[in-house]
Formats: structure tokens, C-alpha cells, sequence
């Protein structure tokens, strides 16, 4: 049996990922925005171990998650599944930063530099990275103003620069698809299932040995992302800009 933790998991593919965990006989901590939400994620996995609460848009609430979240571990994979979508980017969150900036990129970043290192990290991204741009200037001021897509490339390169520095770790990013969940509309051509099993193929590692360090999926196959992910100094560059705004620095 193995455990997990995913974040954003009070619905959409977080939960139905967590289900399918729980049913193989795997323990699950689930994570939502705010009692409400931790109410819905229990009635939609009423088998999940715990649920954890927290704003991610909070970065002083994204700490406490990260210790909240440790003391019930260590886990076989973290699913970084949380993340917002178009027009957070001009929505200042608790921490008066933009939301979809302070979900999307900086907490997934702070959880990891924050949490016991899993077997397995998975990013979700889309393939929508392919037109993001890192928004990197050195200073931080630009990485502000990300939008759904730059987000999006943010995860992918985590997924690469996580595994050049922790090799022992299955670092990961995966394009669910666009498929008919709350973000995505009823009218997305895509199917649920495909992202899920993805999802769960990932966090279970399985395949791992053929896959590569830093891989993208889709549809449960490894992919290549856009050119720019592949970027080693502009994935050091993100890692050192988002340390400078949070205050949490990358542990060697």
C-alpha cells in the first residue's frame, strides 16, 4: 500500500485520481481551498485518509500545508494538481500577489522546497505551455503577470529542473488534455479518463524505468515539451526568482 497527497483534490481529476488510488486499497491526504471544498472532497472520497486545508493563494497558509502535510507522510508521490485558470492572473490573492501566479507556480514550488522529497512528483501542465514564456527578468517583476500558459511552462521546466537536482526522485509533468471538468467545460472533446490514468500510471511509477528524468506526458506517453522547458539556465533563473519572492529557498 503507498500514499499519496494531492493537491486541488476537493473535485475535477484531483478527486476522481484519488478515487481510483483508494479503490487499488492506497491511502490518500487530499487537499482543498477551504472547509467547503474539504467538505465536498470528503463526500467525494469518502476513503481518503485526510483532508488538509489551505489557501495556495496564501503564502503564509501554503507554508503551514507543507508542514501539515509532512507530519502525515512520507509519500510515494505528491500530485501537483492544484492551479487556476484564465483571468486569477489580475485577482490578488491573500498574500496580495496575483492568484493565478501564487497557485499555479509559487506553491507548488514552496511545497517541494518545504516537504520530505516522495518517491514521485508530478506536475500538471497542458499543452498550452507550448506558448507560455518564462516571464524571467531577474528581478522577479514580470514572473508576476503569468499567465495560464507561462504557468503552465513553469511546470514543466519543475519537472526538469527537480530532476537534475534530485535524481532519485521521478520528476514528472503530464497534459491532462482538454477534458470536461469545471476548468475545462462541459464542452471539452477530450475524456476524463485518459487524464486520469495518466495520473495515476505516474504516481504509481509505473513504466518508470523506461521513462525519462523530467518527462512529459500525455495520454500515458512520454512526449517532448516545447523547446523553451528544456532551457537548464532559464529553469535555474525560475528557481532563483521565485526564492527571491517567497522567501524559500531551493535545500541542496
Amino acid at each position: 500500500m503507498a500514499r499519496f497527497f494531492i493537491t486541488g483534490s476537493s473535485d475535477g481529476l484531483g478527486s476522481l485520481t484519488a478515487k481510483h488510488l483508494i479503490a487499488r486499497g492506497h491511502q490518500v491526504v487530499l487537499h482543498a481551498r477551504n472547509a467547503d471544498r474539504a467538505r465536498d472532497a470528503s463526500a467525494a472520497c469518502p476513503g481518503a485518509e485526510a483532508v488538509l486545508v489551505a489557501d495556495l493563494s496564501s503564502v503564509d497558509e501554503t507554508k503551514a500545508l507543507a508542514a501539515q502535510a509532512d507530519n502525515l507522510g512520507p509519500y510515494d508521490a505528491i500530485i501537483h494538481n492544484a492551479g487556476v485558470f484564465f483571468g486569477m492572473d489580475r485577482v490578488p490573492g491573500k498574500s496580495g500577489l496575483p492568484t493565478l501566479f501564487t497557485v499555479n507556480t509559487l506553491a507548488p514550488y514552496m511545497l517541494m522546497c518545504l516537504m520530505a522529497r516522495p518517491k514521485r512528483l508530478v506536475y500538471v501542465s497542458s499543452s498550452m505551455h507550448a506558448s507560455g514564456q518564462p516571464k524571467l527578468d531577474g528581478n522577479g517583476k514580470q514572473i508576476l503577470a503569468s499567465s495560464y500558459s507561462d504557468s503552465k511552462l513553469h511546470n514543466v521546466m519543475f519537472a526538469k529542473a527537480f530532476a537534475r537536482r534530485w535524481p532519485e526522485v521521478g520528476c514528472y509533468s503530464v497534459d491532462p488534455g482538454w477534458v470536461p471538468t469545471k476548468m475545462g467545460g462541459l464542452s471539452a472533446p477530450g475524456r476524463v479518463e485518459d487524464g486520469v490514468d495518466t495520473f495515476v500510471m505516474l504516481a504509481l511509477g509505473q513504466g518508470e524505468s523506461g521513462w525519462s528524468h523530467g518527462g512529459y506526458f500525455v495520454n500515458s506517453k512520454e512526449t517532448q515539451p516545447s523547446e523553451v522547458a528544456e532551457n537548464v539556465p532559464l529553469q535555474d533563473q525560475l528557481l532563483a526568482e521565485l526564492a527571491r519572492i517567497s522567501g524559500v529557498g531551493f535545500p541542496e
